[in-house]
């Protein structure tokens, strides 16, 4: 081991530095990080292609807006989508079933999306799109690079989950006693912080802690932090 690694404190011989507390060849990590990364960016096309359908195909946009059965597909899909997420966090690791509940993980949160984008002009939708992936290209790449110097960000972990609460519960006060386009555009943005931190932490998550099994896992954690943001920012850009 050569000095600067002695003086860096890596543990081992195969660690380059990303990821300090780990013990494995970098060349494992970066594949597992690839993989991520490919199975999330076909999950961001899908939705985006299927978001596509509600905005500009002008008989399904005036069924996510007009038609009374809309809610029984929006509820029904949402309800899917957390029955599958819960499946998914027993299933994750096994094959080729976790394939399968991702696909249908992401039709789920696809539509939700979908009916979203539905209520929104489409210039708005495209704002909010490159705003979000703005901000996750620039907090992704501001995690590798902190980390790649020692920087930590599993403490955000307590406080992030606390945030959410939070946010839920006046999420919820807003369902029943309505505080207008404010209340929406201050609960859209925190909302959005919030999600900023999850990418982060998640982010340093899979550089340091996710296993070489939990691709699965990884991809929708961070999917979901995503479009998480996608949705906040549309409500703030739509209540401008």
């Amino acid at each position: 081991m050569g000095k600067g690694d002695i003086e860096a404190g890596f543990p081992d011989v195969h660690n380059d530095g990303l990821y300090p507390s780990m013990i494995e060849s970098p060349q494992l990590r970066w594949g597992f990080i690839r993989k991520v990364y490919v199975i999330i960016s076909i999950q961001l096309l899908f939705t985006a292609a299927f978001a596509s359908i509600f905005i500009f195909i002008s008989p399904v946009r005036n069924f996510a807006k007009y038609n009374p059965n809309r809610f029984f597909v929006f509820f029904g899909a949402a309800i899917v989508t957390i029955i599958v997420l819960f499946v998914l966090s027993k299933y994750y690791k096994k094959h080729p079933v976790n394939l399968f509940l991702l696909g249908l993980y992401t039709l789920g949160m696809s539509v939700t999306v979908g009916f979203a984008c539905a209520f929104v002009d489409a210039k708005i939708v495209l704002e909010a799109a490159f705003l979000t992936g703005v901000v996750t290209a620039s907090l992704t790449l501001y995690t590798f690079w902190a980390v790649k110097r020692g920087s930590d960000f599993s403490f955000l972990g307590p406080f992030l989950f606390a945030s959410l609460m939070v946010m839920l519960l006046f999420s919820l006060i807003q369902v029943f006693f309505p505080l207008g386009p404010t209340g929406r555009m201050v609960i859209a943005g925190i909302g959005a912080l919030i999600m900023c931190g999850f990418i982060v932490y998640d982010t340093d998550d899979l550089i340091k802690r996710f296993s070489y099994d939990d691709y699965i896992w990884a991809a929708i954690a961070i999917y979901g932090d995503i479009i998480n943001l996608f949705i906040y920012l549309l409500t703030i850009l739509n209540d401008l």
